[in-house]
């Protein structure tokens, strides 16, 4: 039976460690016979997970002989993770997964340098900021690297959750999960359509002033020249100094930054879908639809059904 052990550490968020315990928990073979033995192990047998208490039965060892190690997020990202927590991922032969921060832990064993990862969109320039040999996508639910998988914010933990039984155990099983757990078996989209705004940039960034300027002129043309101009620096140099402050590219935020505007119109406003493409200066009706659904997942028309208030 496929073996998976749920890491429980101080500070754990329950709704992370439900997750993988439900799912997996109830996936059921055609047989009726259950389709995973779930462990729960830590480095300590009480956990503090913040409103409640828990009692972990087994220890780090259970992570040696697991087929899959999920590792759920914890409350704070700053608190330092056990060493003997990060020995033993990274010592693990199963495949590894986390859920929402969880990637952090991840991260600080090294088991994600020179991938691509993905975590909760509000911690997402975080990470990269932290570990910038990791190729962070704050936009996808969750990401699969064969033996190495992450998962955004909460409920996405459920959809990687899902997407490992029906890898495990093919579409049929996976269905069957899914109805239990009264969750579809794929959503639409990504976590970027569940952004409400950007993260600012760091109080005290020597970005914060240029972040201000472009977030209040997004509906004009700007270009990564007149950007760096602003900053005095040439657009090299600004380009480097800039990722290394916000995880990204100087276009790449201004694009995201107009498609959130967008989203905030679409939900609050009547206006067509043009005219917000406009607004936010996106262009051209084709050209808006292209971006919005690129960093968005779906239309903006499709936006606007579900999320209008």
């Amino acid at each position: 039976m496929h073996r998976v052990a749920v890491l429980a550490v101080n500070g754990v968020v329950p709704f992370d460690l439900s997750v993988p315990i439900e799912v997996f928990g109830r996936a059921r073979l055609p047989g009726g016979g259950a389709a995973y033995d779930v462990r729960v192990c830590g480095p300590d047998p009480d956990v503090d997970a913040g409103p409640v208490g828990l009692r972990v039965p087994h220890g780090l060892d259970v992570l040696a002989a697991a087929d899959t190690v999920v590792v759920p997020g914890v409350a704070d990202i700053t608190a330092p993770v056990p060493p003997a927590v990060l020995e033993a991922l990274r010592a693990a032969s199963g495949r590894l997964v986390s859920v929402c921060v969880g990637a952090f832990t991840l991260a600080a064993a090294g088991v994600l340098d020179g991938r691509r990862a993905t975590t909760h969109w509000a911690a997402a320039a975080e990470l990269a900021r932290r570990h910038p040999a990791i190729t962070v996508d704050p936009d996808v639910l969750y990401v699969d690297e064969g033996d190495v998988l992450t998962s955004a914010g909460a409920a996405a933990g459920l959809d990687l959750c899902l997407h490992l039984v029906r890898r495990d155990h093919g579409a049929a099983v996976a269905g069957r999960t899914a109805r239990l757990s009264v969750a579809p078996l794929e959503r639409a989209g990504g976590q970027a359509q569940f952004v409400a705004h950007e993260p600012p940039a760091p109080q005290g960034s020597s970005l914060e002033p240029l972040l201000a300027w472009l977030a209040e002129n997004l509906h004009r043309p700007l270009t990564l020249a007149e950007i760096a101009s602003r900053a005095s620096m040439s657009t090299r140099s600004f380009s480097r100094h800039f990722r290394r402050q916000t995880g990204t590219t100087p276009l790449r935020w201004v694009n995201r930054h107009r498609v959130r505007r967008a989203q905030q119109l679409l939900e609050e406003t009547d206006h067509p879908v043009e005219r917000v493409g406009e607004l936010v200066g996106l262009g051209a009706p084709t050209s808006f639809r292209e971006r919005f659904r690129e960093v968005v997942g779906v239309s903006p028309q499709a936006y606007r059904r579900s999320f209008r208030a």
